[in-house]
């Protein structure tokens, strides 16, 4: 029986609820290539099943603490099956979803997000690319799509030894889909836009944006304009602005497929427009700041504090009396303590009285399993300006 060994030290993380062993713990590695391997400790006891990635530093990823498992067609079919069903609300207010996310979900290194009749994945491990013909025929039969997208174009793969490439693995996928979300309606683009296509994860935020919106609004950073346009079901006026020309022109087209307010589309780097919309004296009722992730590592996060510090601070200036601000960040890097800690220095600084209303974290499509720091990266808040 092909097994791998870990350490001491790799053994208690997986006690402890976390699925990684990276290679300085494996004291012994399987010979055998990529695929599922047995796990023991020191002393040859079972530890369970993992996938197994021989050219990554996460050597292992943990499929199942039972060593009795069978690791089969059947045990994917339950695991991907369990996932699925459990976004079975999300079809009341929308046709697009995370139908599987990767540990969150207990299925490592796999992402797959439907859009309307259609599925794209993400096989992003060594371990788990073993797998692909039984995962796709899967989600084939679960799932039933029109056709299945591989957006295998993420750098990790490169660090698994794998290569890069969007292809399609089952019947068609067309550029663009229609994503209808709480009464508004986007075009997603799987083969070439941001993630899998489109941003799913701010899904319940734009709702709550949307169900509190009034007056001038302001949306941030707002690319394909998806805030923008629940910004508009209930505000006055909605000004959009990002520095993607082609951005904001998709946004354009966003816009022509829903009923709503006007949007003003602004070509403008965020920082500069908040400084000179602060020096015109200008005030916005509703405001989202949304901006991209500052800390793509962990080396960055002292620039992003300071990014994340000034666009927050210049966005709580520009609020009218009473008025709110849903502010978030995506950077796994900046935890959750110190995004409170810098919207704190942000709203000190400001020179108002800012409240805090709400918290948010992630939707029920994106778990974020707590003992798996890395299921977990996006936080908001929503703020409320009392002076």
């Amino acid at each position: 029986m092909v097994a791998a060994t870990v350490s001491a030290k790799g053994a208690l993380r997986w006690q402890g609820g976390h699925p990684w062993i990276f290679k300085s713990d494996v004291s012994q590695r399987p010979d055998a290539p990529a695929g599922v391997v047995r796990v023991t400790d020191a002393r040859r006891q079972e530890l369970g099943w993992a996938l197994w990635s021989p050219m990554s530093e996460i050597s292992l990823r943990l499929l199942d603490r039972d060593p009795g498992a069978v690791i089969d067609a059947a045990w994917w079919h339950e695991r991907i099956s369990r996932a699925i069903t459990r976004r079975a609300p999300i079809a009341a207010t929308a046709n697009a979803c995370r139908l599987i996310h990767g540990e969150g979900d207990g299925l490592p290194s796999l992402v797959c997000d439907r859009y309307d009749r259609w599925l794209v994945v993400q096989l992003l491990s060594a371990g788990l690319e073993h797998w692909r013909p039984t995962i796709v025929s899967i989600l084939d039969e679960v799932a039933g799509p029109l056709g299945i997208l591989a957006r295998n174009d993420a750098a990790v793969r490169e660090r698994e030894g794998l290569p890069r490439l969007t292809e399609l693995l089952a019947g068609e996928v067309p550029r663009e889909v229609e994503v209808r979300e709480d009464g508004v309606r986007y075009l997603a683009a799987p083969w070439t836009g941001q993630k899998t296509g489109a941003f799913l994860d701010q899904r319940e935020n734009r709702a709550r944006v949307a169900q509190v919106a009034r007056g001038r609004a302001l949306d941030c950073f707002s690319y394909h304009g998806s805030f923008a346009l629940h910004l508009a079901r209930r505000a006055d006026h909605v000004t959009a602005v990002d520095t993607s020309a082609d951005a904001l022109e998709r946004a354009r087209s966003n816009a022509a497929l829903n009923t709503g307010c006007p949007i003003d589309f602004v070509e403008a780097d965020a920082f500069e427009y908040l400084r000179a919309a602060e020096r015109a004296g200008t005030r916005f009722e509703t405001i989202v700041v949304d901006p991209p992730a500052f800390a793509k590592n962990r080396a960055a996060i002292g620039n992003a504090l300071r990014g994340y510090h000034e666009v927050n601070l210049r966005a709580m200036r520009l609020l009218a009396p009473g008025g709110l601000m849903f502010t978030a960040s995506c950077s796994y890097h900046l935890t959750k303590p110190r995004f409170l800690e810098m919207l704190e220095g942000a709203a000190s600084d400001s020179g108002r009285r800012i409240a805090l209303r709400e918290l948010s974290g992630q939707p029920l499509d994106h778990p974020e399993i707590l003992s798996i720091p890395e299921t977990g990266y996006l936080k908001g808040a929503l703020l409320e300006a009392m002076d």
